[in-house]
């Protein structure tokens, strides 16, 4: 076991985010934990020309800093100890024995193994997905991939809403533009994981059928008018939103209903009958 030493955090290079996972972090309960006992384990640092490279503990020397301490406990590597990969899965078993990682690192895990470090993606299922307790399957690689290409705006709605793989997937298929106009539709929403997929996959079928963009069909008069009223609670809003993309989709058995209800107002049926059709 290497032995630690302090380094001045003036020292260590913050730009460098090679080994970074970090999204969203929430530094509350870990800068309560410093300040009360101080550090429990050293950071993992790479030296440097003029400095040091972050192997493990971004989070760490960011509360560091914020407190105004001037050096931190670090074990480092020397430049050309170890190449890249060795430290970056050094660092990814250091931080899964501490904190685990969101749907969203693991993801930006996954990605900079394939695309950075340039790991077979056999490697990669075998190896790492289990790690992350993910079943060692290629279309679950695929998935997080995806969410990792994502606008940060996506990736933050689907770490906040804890939105399913099968759902990560629909939003994965439509053009950046299209999956932030998606976005502006759903985070204004009351979405289950039910009613999510049951909205994409409207969107998608409307798409599909009327051959235009799920940004078109976002930006329906019907479906804007229905988000602008700020009388109504997002329950109210979905409710509403789903029976016009049920419309879209199903012109002809609109039409139907539609010309049901007229003649039943035309029967002008007594209050104590109800009819309804099947």
């Amino acid at each position: 076991m290497k032995t630690t030493q302090m380094i001045p955090l003036q020292q260590i290079d913050l730009s460098d985010e090679t080994f970074s996972i970090n999204y969203l972090p929430d530094l509350r309960r870990l800068r309560s934990s410093i300040e009360q006992i101080g550090m429990t384990q050293p950071v993992l640092l790479r030296k440097r020309l003029g400095g040091y490279q972050i192997i493990c503990g971004f989070r760490r020397i960011s509360v560091m800093m914020e407190l105004g301490k001037p050096e931190i406990e670090s074990r480092v590597f020397e430049e050309k100890e170890m190449d890249g990969f060795h430290l970056f899965s050094l660092s990814l078993h250091e931080n899964l024995t501490t904190r685990g990682f969101n749907t969203v690192e693991k993801a930006i895990a996954l990605e900079k193994l394939i695309h950075h470090f340039r790991i077979h993606p056999d490697t990669v299922i075998h190896t790492f997905l289990p790690l992350f307790s993910l079943a060692p399957n290629e279309k679950i690689l695929n998935t997080y991939l995806s969410l990792a290409q994502m606008e940060d705006e996506v990736k933050t709605y689907v770490l906040k809403e804890e939105v399913s793989r099968s759902n990560i997937r629909r939003l994965s298929v439509l053009t950046s533009e299209d999956r932030m106009a998606v976005l502006s539709l759903i985070s204004s929403l009351k979405l289950g994981e039910n009613r999510l997929r049951e909205i994409l996959t409207l969107l998608e079928e409307i798409s599909r059928r009327n051959q235009c963009t799920a940004r078109e069909i976002v930006r329906q008069p019907e479906i804007q008018a229905i988000l602008s009223q700020k009388e109504l609670t997002p329950s109210q809003k979905t409710e509403r939103v789903k029976k016009v993309l049920m419309t879209l989709r199903y012109p002809k058995m609109h039409q139907l209903e539609e010309a049901f209800e007229k003649k039943k107002k035309n029967l002008n049926l007594p209050s104590n009958i109800s009819l309804h059709h099947q």
